[in-house]
């Protein structure tokens, strides 16, 4: 379903431009942006994918992931199709990269998606698979629909648009985890096609202008970006600029789409970074994509006891109290939590709105 698009402008040679992301497509009548969803129709914008979805499914919320947005949580997952960035390693690349519309079988205005939520006691909607910053207009109408009924929402994104649509898009925001998802703007040109500094740029907006709780994910690929000198340099960023509480999750690569030819990161290489990342004095840090109960649990940063231990994505043991504190020492953990009732679980339900 087309839609009227946001945030672009003419330009004095007959071109139109889209001002949503740094890649500024500049389109003649037909042409779609980088992103194939956003398309130039007469002399306007449309957000081609409104309403149309490449399926939906409750996930347990770790696996966004977010391990300080009420843990053990559900939450009603979707996306589209298209990206912004050009990424050779996306693990979501059928989703991503996709240019068939007619994939996108499920339609679903935004008040029948916050009801969907509600309905199935999900806690929150996530727009993740694909960018949602591409899709930003149906995305922020979902999230009105969602807090109408006390549903909350969450944004998985490359945090990759500029600052205008993102002051718009974060206010609707409860929670993001943006891939940073190398430390060099060497990696981001070569393999994303896009630029380091402006994913820096949204990381410190959302952390330090907004109320939208932050979690950062990085990718790592064997020989590109999990090095120690590139792990410790992104880890004393985060504390510096973000602070010692946003969680960071290292997760493991494997072979898809444009990069079949790089072997799977070993486990160990992501219990390393974990160690770097902690040695520089980040509070909460994980792993994920292996096995690993360690790093996938939440450590008290005062006394060391466990908060909430996972394994895969399965949340149990809750020791965080009303206060929002160690019930053992009292320290203070950084997130959104709330009580704790029965776990999700870590199974994945695909469902289908009506």
């Amino acid at each position: 379903m087309n839609h009227p698009a946001r945030w672009w402008h003419a330009l004095p040679d007959g071109r139109v431009q889209c001002d949503l992301c740094p890649r500024d497509c500049k389109l003649h009548e037909g042409q779609r942006g980088a992103c194939f969803v956003r398309q130039r129709e007469g002399n306007a914008m449309q957000l081609t994918t409104y309403g149309r979805s490449s399926g939906f499914c409750i996930d347990p919320i770790e696996k966004k992931p977010l391990n300080h947005f009420y843990p053990g949580s559900s939450v009603l997952s979707f996306g589209t199709a298209g990206c912004n960035l050009a990424c050779k390693f996306c693990q979501n690349w059928d989703i991503s990269k996709s240019r068939d519309m007619d994939k996108l079988g499920a339609a679903a205005s935004p008040e029948v998606i916050a009801r969907a939520a509600q309905a199935a006691g999900a806690r929150s909607v996530a727009f993740t698979y694909n960018d949602p910053v591409i899709f930003a207009e149906y995305a922020m109408d979902v999230a009105d629909a969602c807090h109408a009924v006390d549903v909350q929402t969450v944004a998985v994104t490359a945090g990759y648009i500029h600052a205008a649509p993102r002051a718009e898009f974060y206010a609707k925001m409860d929670a993001a985890n943006i891939d940073l998802k190398g430390f060099t703007e060497r990696f981001y040109a070569d393999l994303c096609a896009a630029r380091l500094a402006d994913v820096l740029d949204t990381l410190s907006y959302v952390k330090n202008e907004t109320a939208c709780w932050l979690e950062i994910t990085t990718l790592l690929i064997p020989g590109e970006n999990d090095s120690d000198d590139e792990v410790r340099a992104l880890s004393r960023w985060i504390r510096a600029e973000l602070g010692p509480d946003v969680p960071l999750h290292f997760t493991a690569f494997h072979p898809d789409f444009k990069m079949t030819d790089k072997a799977a990161t070993p486990p160990a290489t992501i219990r390393h970074a974990r160690r770097i990342a902690q040695e520089e004095g980040l509070h909460f840090v994980y792993t994920g994509n292996i096995h690993d109960p360690e790093g996938g649990s939440t450590w008290c940063p005062g006394c060391g006891a466990g908060l909430v231990r996972r394994d895969w994505y399965e949340a149990g043991d809750y020791r965080i109290n009303e206060a929002q504190r160690c019930a053992q020492c009292g320290t203070h953990v950084a997130g959104r939590f709330g009580v704790f009732e029965r776990p999700f679980g870590r199974k994945r339900i695909p469902v289908t709105l009506q």
